[in-house]
């Protein structure tokens, strides 16, 4: 009976899965350097390569540009269903955030703003697209409106400073009651790639969603936005409940 010919990148793959599984490389800590592996596995450059390659692109390592590969761990997650801002997902994760205004500015809300935001056509809204990094790296690239009718004044804060969701409780006195969100898989192209210092073509996550708050005693949309994530970075995960004890059992 003739034999599989096991590729030699695949032995590697598995033996580095292995290491993972048992702490031998640790969630966050940088792995042997391609070098290193060579001479671990003795095999060569393009082998190493690529099973570094399917491993990252599994989900196993991602890589920091200039400093090396890393093993990725489940911490790095954000729940789909909880109102928070990225700066709080990233100082739970462990991590020192911080963001750059790309663009702020005042501009008449459009169609898809009007039907989204319950605006009409004289109405305005506040544009704010920021890059959201986590000790230092870039994770995502943010563009959000809201309604000036709810929030005069919003273009006068420094938002690489301030808090967007702390200003709109604290200052405008606007309560955050749900969002409704829809996910997506893109590949990240142009503007998007440059900012979030991605290749063109890497995968991303997009987020699109309606925020709801409640604005002088009555429940309206104050935001809507689009939030591009860096997939390498992070992971998302839903918190469901149990069904509860079947009936007739």
């Amino acid at each position: 009976m003739q034999s599989i010919r096991v590729p030699k990148y695949y032995i590697v793959k598995r033996a580095i899965i292995d290491k993972i599984d048992n702490e031998e490389f640790q969630v966050s800590e940088i792995i042997p350097s391609e070098r290193e592996l060579m001479a671990m596995f003795q095999v060569s450059r393009i082998t190493v390569r690529k099973a570094v390659e399917e491993l990252e692109q599994e989900g196993y390592l991602y890589k920091v540009q200039g400093k090396g590969t890393y093993v990725k761990g489940d911490q790095n997650s954000q729940d789909l269903f909880s109102i928070t801002s990225c700066t709080q997902d990233v100082i739970r994760l462990g991590m020192t955030p911080s963001r750059k205004v790309v663009s702020a500015a005042i501009i008449p809300a459009d169609k898809k703003r009007q039907r989204l935001l319950n605006l009409t056509g004289e109405d305005k809204v506040f544009q704010l697209m920021r890059v959201y990094y986590a000790d230092g790296e870039p994770i995502n690239y943010t563009t959000t409106y809201l309604p000036l009718r709810y929030f005069p004044g919003l273009d006068k804060y420094d938002f690489s400073r301030d808090s967007l969701y702390d200003t709109l409780e604290n200052v405008y006195g606007v309560s955050l009651t749900h969002a409704t969100r829809t996910i997506e898989a893109i590949l990240a192209h142009d503007d998007i790639a440059e900012y979030l210092d991605v290749e063109d073509g890497v995968p991303l996550i997009l987020f699109q969603c309606v925020t709801m708050g409640v604005v002088n005693g009555k429940e309206v949309p104050v935001e809507t936005l689009k939030c591009s994530y860096r997939s390498d970075k992070f992971k998302f995960y839903i918190n469901q409940a149990g069904r509860g004890k079947p009936h007739g059992i």
